[in-house]
């Protein structure tokens, strides 16, 4: 990435969630190198308190953690009240927090699934509208959300996850043109397989993840996209194309071939 697009947020604040690993530690990592001071949001807040040790000595900017579940619905709330009450003007919010489920949806519990829906979709929603309106009337801010190569298709044993990121993907977009007028940008980053903990967590075969991007890549497309005010961007020339050529082709043809690579091995 080109230093002028990491300098954006230097000096301003940015809101992180799911910083505490993935692609949401290194958008932590990139944008203190920067100079922006951080706000990391995750469960697991002794990782998060490591990572804030760490960033705030090696690049000397400040860095508040909140321990917070997105299942929860008032999450968001909370994360915002965390904010108001230092006084801290979020300039970059990244909703970045998010995980999937593999595996035939009647047999998935439903509790994972909605509480998927939860984290991928309402949580991001809630925390936009939070903090979206203090950006509109101030003329600048911007807003990342982490989407994925899923949401251009159907994806058979990933659908639930497949349709929340099909749901960012398009909120994104929308909200992007909306507020673009005000200064306030709003970008979908939308990654293929990413070496990073989402794996383990949805019990994906590693087949999916043979030609995965690091971590740190896929955050660098995501901050420089949206310092060029893009309203979505994929990560990797190979995601690009394949994503063309869905395009191209019969969506049932796209749909059953997704299905063939998907498929539970006995």
């Amino acid at each position: 990435m080109a230093q002028d697009a990491l300098k954006t947020w230097a000096g301003k604040w940015a809101l992180i969630s799911g910083a505490s690993a993935g692609i949401g530690f290194e958008f932590a990592k990139l944008l203190a190198a920067g100079g922006a001071n951080l706000v990391l949001t995750a469960r697991r807040v002794d990782r998060l308190q490591r990572l804030a040790s760490n960033l705030s000595t090696q690049h000397h900017v400040q860095v508040e953690v909140f321990s917070a579940d997105l299942a929860r619905p008032e999450a968001p709330v909370e994360i915002h009240k965390f904010t108001s009450a230092k006084n801290i003007e979020v300039e970059l919010l990244i909703n970045n927090a998010g995980f999937g489920a593999f595996g035939y949806a009647y047999e998935i519990p439903v509790e994972k699934m909605l509480e998927m829906i939860q984290v991928n979709c309402s949580a991001v929603v809630h925390l936009t509208r939070l903090y979206l309106p203090a950006m509109v009337a101030r003329k600048h801010g911007d807003v990342l959300i982490v989407a994925s190569l899923a949401a251009f298709q159907a994806v058979p044993f990933n659908s639930a996850y497949a349709a929340t990121k099909a749901f960012d993907l398009l909120f994104a977009e929308g909200v992007a043109e909306e507020v673009r007028d005000f200064g306030v940008r709003v970008c979908a980053l939308c990654p293929g397989s990413t070496n990073t903990e989402f794996q383990q967590v949805a019990e994906q075969p590693d087949r999916v993840f043979r030609s995965a991007e690091t971590a740190e890549k896929v955050a660098r497309v995501g901050l420089e996209a949206l310092a060029a005010g893009k309203s979505y961007v994929i990560s990797g020339f190979m995601n690009k194309l394949m994503q063309e050529g869905q395009r191209l082709a019969p969506r049932r043809f796209v749909t059953k071939t997704a299905a063939k690579m998907m498929r539970p091995t006995v």
